[in-house]
């Protein structure tokens, strides 16, 4: 069930990966039905764009609190074009966050480059 809309993100993390910092959004709505895959290794993060949203996602491990970081909603580094008028209400993790740059790279997943079958 979904209702409401979000922005959606998803953020390339792996160290040594080539698209490191790259992020991709869209808006996602009960309207529209449109799903956003992120894979391991990427950050997630979303807006609520307006007055409330309930969506749910869908994990393919167990949460793991050890191994998780917060990198900054406004890295100017990594420039999310988010659609927002000012500064959005963020959580006190939000708060907390990162630039991306100062996470050491011992906390960041690992890009591990998959062989073609072509």
């Amino acid at each position: 069930m979904f209702s409401g809309e979000v922005f959606d993100v998803a953020m390339d993390v792996r160290r040594g990966s080539p698209t490191f910092g790259r992020w991709i959004g869209m808006c996602l709505s009960g309207k529209n039905k449109r799903q956003l895959w992120v894979p391991a290794g990427f950050a997630h993060g979303f807006y609520v764009t307006g007055p409330d949203a309930l969506f749910a996602y869908e994990c393919s491990d167990f949460y793991h609190p050890e191994t998780e970081f917060s990198v900054r909603w406004d890295d100017p580094d990594i420039g999310i074009d988010w659609p927002l008028d000012g500064r959005p209400d963020l959580s006190s993790r939000d708060l907390a966050a990162e630039l991306l740059r100062k996470i050491p790279a011992a906390r960041l997943p690992v890009y591990a480059e998959t062989a073609s079958s072509c």
